[in-house]
Order: structure tokens, then sequence, then C-alpha cells
């Protein structure tokens, strides 16, 4: 695996990833450019996109793509696994023990090499339940 370079810190990058970590919901990266032009007034969408982009592609957060919508992001990047309503489209982490066996199981029929896992599970969240507004 390549060695991880050095990144210079940025208060824009600084901001996401605290803006981040106060949230359970998993935002869209527009849901962040909201926020982050409070703290920040002059901060463009593509910063945002960009540091997005570049924090996930390092690990420090991790990338949604939940159904080929737009992409969520999550500041806690502990493997763990994600709920998706098929309703309003929420996303939420489920709490359940992740496993490594589904990677050792994967790992005996596959020609390569395994290394972790990501499980979307979908169906409807508790408050579209209870408001009966079920598509």
């Amino acid at each position: 695996m390549a060695e991880q370079t050095a990144l210079k810190r940025s208060r824009q990058r600084d901001a996401i990833v605290s803006f981040l970590k106060t949230r359970k919901d998993h935002p869209t990266a527009d849901t962040v450019y909201q926020e982050i032009r409070t703290v920040i007034p002059n901060i463009s969408l593509g910063t945002v996109y960009r540091n997005l982009s570049l924090l996930s592609e390092r690990g420090d957060i991790l990338r949604l793509s939940c159904d080929g919508k737009v992409d969520r992001f999550d500041a806690d990047i502990s493997p763990h696994y994600h709920f998706i309503c098929r309703n309003c489209g929420c996303v939420k982490d489920i709490d359940v023990p992740y496993s490594t066996d589904i990677d050792d199981i994967a790992n005996q029929t596959f020609d390569g090499s395994i290394l972790s896992h990501s499980l979307l599970f979908e169906g409807y969240c508790k408050e579209c339940m209870e408001a009966d507004t079920l598509s």
C-alpha cells in the first residue's frame, strides 16, 4: 500500500471535518457547503467538493454512494454499516457489529484479495413508517 503524504492543514478542510463530526445524518456536499458558508462566507461550492473528495480519498472521512443518488459524507471512519430509507432517502448508521467473517467467506471464492466490505441496508425509517408516508 502506498504511503500517504502529509497534507497541509487548511481552514476549509478543518471546518468541513469539524462540521461532519457534529452530524449523524450523513449530509450531502450541498448541506456541507451551506453550513461551511456560515463560518467561511467566501468559500465556493467547488472548494467544498474538492475538499470532500480529497478527504474521502485519503480516508479521513467516508463517502457513501447510496443507490445512485447524491453522495453522503460521514466523519466516522470506523467500520460500520448504514441504512437508507426508500421513502425519504435519509441515511443512518446501523448499530450492528461489523463482521470480518464476510471478508473471509468472500475471499474463499474470489480470485484476488478482499480487504474490507461495505454494506447498505434498505427499507423504511421509523419516521416514515409512523407518518404513514410510504410511497
